[in-house]
């Protein structure tokens, strides 16, 4: 069984290729659920390694900077301090996290990765590039660069300081 050829409508993933005309209405929909599956199939692929939903993004933000405080963790993950709290709170009752005070001001307290955090870091990247792999089965290189420069053009225009701007226009 070959893929069709263009009288059969199939594109070269094999997939019937989608000929709808799409407005911008469609993109809050699309986008919306495109977001939920890779969040449900990333953590899917996660279970294994005993993290949950949006735990990996904060050992990911702390392997990058270890020793962060819960605001600012909260922050770059653009989720609510009492979010973040909780989130810790669970995580480190898991292994993979502990909090520490700060060492220049003992009123401050920050979060560092375990041993078992830091284990956890080459399950996450392959759980992340599985997951990315199949979303973007058939696409080419350029398409998936184009792809990941619009999503952060839209970002940051939904979020105005955090300014990403179409660096180069590429032909679509």
């Amino acid at each position: 069984m070959g893929k069709k050829s263009k009288g059969g409508k199939k594109h070269k993933s094999g997939k019937k290729k989608d000929r709808r005309e799409y407005t911008v209405v469609d993109l809050s929909p699309a986008l919306t659920q495109a977001a939920r599956s890779m969040r449900t199939v990333l953590s899917r692929n996660l279970l294994e390694s005993g993290l949950y939903a949006g735990q990996d993004g904060v050992i990911m933000t702390l392997a990058e900077t270890d020793g962060l405080a819960t605001g600012a963790l909260a922050q770059r993950l653009g989720v609510k301090a009492p979010t973040m709290t909780r989130t810790i709170g669970r995580m480190e009752a898991q292994g993979f996290l502990e909090r520490r005070p700060d060492q220049d001001d003992a009123r401050l307290t920050k979060i560092y990765l375990t041993e078992a955090g830091r284990r956890s870091i080459g399950s996450i990247e392959m759980s992340s590039a599985a997951c990315d792999s199949l979303a973007t089965q058939g696409f080419s290189e350029k398409e998936i660069r184009t792809l990941v420069r619009l999503l952060k053009a839209i970002e940051g225009n939904l979020h105005p300081g955090h300014d990403h701007p179409l660096e180069e226009e590429e032909e679509f």
